[in-house]
């Protein structure tokens, strides 16, 4: 058994050495709460949000919608299991998605002033992308359309009682499945409109493509969408537009036209124009999206950071400027746009935490009111909200039980040099708290802990992982090695057509910064990673014996087989490679852990969810075979029912922190 049960009880019996606080412990992931989606009422005066956290007995996501009054403070709760939420023009009314029994997922009306509620709908599939038409009467969602083909073969009837094996499952779709989505039927994603009343919802979109995602009204017959509408899409994968659709013709205007993603879109009615996200794509893994912005009568696009090298993750009109949010340095901020250069407005964004330290948060903003979520790296995210131009207010605060009772780990900045070339690398060091398992005076086992991606940044967030891991009695040591976002594209693009790359040495110069640092005992090193974090922790323990044990989940480890059964096939071979498998293998094979399996002696087990359809288990059972072939010590962690995430259920949260801790224990 690899959860150590050992260390866990040894973790209770100290716990009582900071007084009136303990570290903190497993089941504490259900005590957990979170904030996410914030969206401000039209009058600015009121913000919805959700309050998530996980369910103990269904072991499984709760969710539900709460409302801030801004002028009173007040916080109190709507509903719960509301999805796809989305105000009425007038903010007397929202529309949201809510299971109706066996019609399944369909779209409700509340009314705000007696909490009224009515089911609109009765679709055969479930809506998204609720809104509202500017004049209340109308609201357009997208829905999948199935296009089943002819059936193959015609199959006789088995006999009545009769019990055949299941029929079998004939795929001809380019995209047949997805991760966390599991296999899919043909269909396409179509947009809809409904009378705010009821009745039957007008299909006004078709064609054998998606024309899914976010949509705005520019006017009560006009519907703003970005789509990709390529005969030759899968060739051309990034390739979006931006197009109108007018709801009584089903005419489409392109209003877009370059080889690259537009889309991540924001419309003002007041100025009558488009914010939106784009680039012209020139097939690198990493490329940093523009804000660009034009009026919608004629006029001409207009890039507003051209000088700004961040990566921009969404735009927002507030007013007379635009708002987004980008990541500096593993930190998600907010800037604003008015007319000039980008300024930022010393915001801050978080996350919820419940998993890894990726830097994120979200924002939204309407009638002169801010809300955003949050914080610090010593808790989850809470709801802010600033009107005005006042400072910024929390308005919640979901955790304060938790935090009258928990200790947690403290976070230092590390700073090194990167052996490769001198470039500066910045990471984290997360060191146990008082209470945890081990001498505090004492030299402590040392986890490094890999991102994925690779194209995303860790930072000063509250992870639930990285503080169990230090509640456990480990110190953890965790950064953003060369193809990080949040440094500038020069720094993302160093692994382009690279990666693994000079990763390697960023990671040791963090191993090594942590170290000097002291308090780390350096015959107890340890390493694990998922997903990009996985090829990384592969190709480490294949270029170096100095970690005790390893973990190598959710990895590639040959990009030979991955390139063609990863659910993104059209993508990554497109955009990570100078060429398609069968006509470079050899660069592929170079790039794989597997190249480097002879060089092993590490104890390393393979942790990765069964029904992981972007990193597929058989990435995993190519190494940990080859790894028994040699004869190095190993096992392999297999999570039932769990995609790429792992940690969408929480009690494989808690498997994937407990058989990593358990392996390290083992090899300790």
């Amino acid at each position: 058994m690899l959860i150590p049960l050992s260390l866990l009880a040894a973790a209770a019996a100290q716990g009582a050495a900071a007084p009136g606080l303990r570290p903190l412990e497993p089941m504490d992931v259900f005590q957990l709460e979170g904030i996410a989606s914030p969206l401000v009422s039209p009058d600015g005066a009121h913000v919805l949000y959700r309050r998530t956290g996980f369910d103990v007995m269904s072991d499984r996501t709760r969710s539900e919608l709460w409302i801030h009054d801004v002028a009173s403070g007040e916080n109190r709760p709507l509903m719960e299991s509301a999805g796809g939420v989305a105000w009425a023009p007038d903010g007397d009314r929202i529309a949201y998605v809510a299971s109706a029994g066996d019609d399944g997922a369909e779209i409700h009306i509340r009314w705000m002033d007696d909490g009224r509620t009515w089911q609109a709908t009765r679709l055969p599939k479930a809506p998204g992308s609720l809104a509202w038409s500017p004049d209340g009467r109308s609201i357009a969602f997208t829905m999948l359309v199935s296009d089943e083909p002819e059936p193959l073969a015609k199959m006789p009837s088995a006999p009545e009682g009769a019990e055949w094996a299941p029929r079998p499952k004939v795929i001809e779709h380019f995209r047949y499945r997805g991760d966390g989505a599991g296999y899919i039927d043909p269909a396409h994603r179509h947009v809809f409109v409904v009378s705010a009343d009821g009745g039957t919802p007008r299909q006004i979109t078709d064609g054998p493509r998606d024309h899914g995602g976010a949509l705005a009204w520019t006017d009560p017959r006009t519907l703003l969408l970005s789509a990709n509408l390529r005969d030759d899409l899968h060739d051309h994968p990034n390739d979006s537009d931006l197009y109108l659709v007018d709801v009584r013709t089903k005419e489409l205007t392109r209003l877009t036209d370059r080889e690259g993603p537009d889309g991540n879109f924001a419309w003002d009615p007041g100025s009558r124009a488009i914010a939106w996200l784009g680039f012209d794509d020139r097939r690198q893994g990493h490329q940093q999206g523009e804000v660009q912005r034009r009026t919608l009568e004629g006029g001409e696009a207009v890039t507003l950071t051209a000088d700004f090298d961040r990566n921009v993750n969404d735009v927002q009109f507030d007013s007379d400027r635009i708002l987004m949010s980008y990541q500096d340095r593993g930190v998600a901020r907010l800037a604003a746009w008015s007319g000039g250069a980008v300024e930022d407005l010393g915001v801050r964004l978080h996350g919820s935490g419940s998993g890894r330290p990726y830097a994120g948060g979200q924002f939204h903003a309407r009638g002169g009111t801010l809300a955003f979520v949050g914080g610090d790296p010593t808790w989850p995210g809470e709801l802010h909200v600033m009107r005005g131009g006042g400072a910024p207010v929390r308005v919640t605060d979901v955790n304060s039980d938790l935090k009258e009772i928990v200790a947690l780990g403290p976070v230092e900045e590390l700073l090194v040099e990167s052996g490769a070339d001198g470039r500066e690398v910045q990471g984290w060091i997360v060191r146990p708290p008082a209470g945890a398992p081990g001498g505090e005076s004492e030299p402590r086992p040392m986890i490094l802990e890999i991102h994925g991606g690779p194209f995303l940044a860790y930072g000063p967030q509250f992870s639930f992982e990285l503080q169990l891991y230090a509640a456990l009695g480990y110190v953890v040591v965790y950064g953003n090695p060369r193809g990080s976002l949040s440094y500038g594209e020069e720094f993302g693009n160093l692994i382009h057509h690279a990666y693994p790359s000079q990763d390697h040495d960023d990671l040791m110069a963090l191993v090594d910064g942590a170290i000097a640092r002291g308090g780390i005992d350096e015959d107890r090193l340890h390493v694990t990673g998922g997903s990009g974090g996985g090829v990384l922790t592969a190709w480490i323990v294949g270029t170096t014996d100095r970690f005790a044990s390893a973990v190598v989940a959710k990895p590639v480890i040959n990009w030979l087989s991955f390139s063609l059964t990863a659910d993104a096939y059209d993508f990554f071979w497109q955009y990570w490679f100078p060429a398609a498998p069968w006509e470079d293998p050899q660069h592929y094979w170079e790039r794989s852990p597997l190249s480097r399996v002879g060089n092993v002696t590490t104890p390393t087990m393979l942790l990765t969810g069964e029904e992981d359809f972007r990193t597929p288990i058989s990435e995993s059972e190519q190494f940990f075979q080859a790894l028994k072939i040699r004869g190095v010590e190993t096992a392999m962690v297999r999570i039932p029912e769990a995609s790429h995430g792992i940690a969408a259920r929480p009690s494989h949260l808690l498997a994937k922190v407990l058989h990593v801790v358990g392996w390290f224990e083992r090899e300790r």
